[in-house]
């Protein structure tokens, strides 16, 4: 299995996004992998860590996800690869619930969003986002 971290979601992706069916609630599996420091596009001289900066982005993204209806349902660090086998562990993991595929459009579209892209993007050295439906609790 290839594993490659990214930023931004290639053509296919977000195609594959904006024509899956279905209107309910989706949860977005997030594996992130952070900067050792910060890196804005822009230049700025900054202190941040990577993970801090994200953090700002974090910080922004969980109020808009209350205001589409939809929260950040799981984040933690991760501590340990109890099973299997990857090169490069990722640092965090969350989770965070969209009430629908439109609610989440919506809130990436919010000027507040594009605002709050210079944090993620200068934090993140990649991530994986995992998107889920028919969610439950329990295996």
């Amino acid at each position: 299995m290839q594993v490659e971290n990214k930023v931004v979601p290639n053509q296919e992706q977000m195609q594959g996004f904006m024509q899956s069916p279905g209107d309910g609630p989706i949860h977005m599996v997030n594996l992130l992998k952070f900067k050792t420091h910060a890196e804005y596009e822009d230049g700025r001289a900054t202190d941040l860590s990577g993970a801090a900066a994200y953090q700002l982005y974090a910080d922004g993204v969980t109020e808009l996800l209350a205001a589409v209806g939809g929260e950040v349902t799981f984040s933690g660090d991760v501590a340990r690869l109890a099973l299997g086998e990857v090169e490069e562990l990722w640092d965090k993991v969350a989770i965070a619930m969209y009430p629908s595929r439109k609610a989440m459009l919506d809130m990436m579209m919010m000027p507040a969003m594009q605002a709050l892209a210079e944090h993620r993007a200068a934090g993140l050295a990649g991530q994986l986002n995992i998107e889920t439906v028919n969610g439950q609790i329990g295996l």
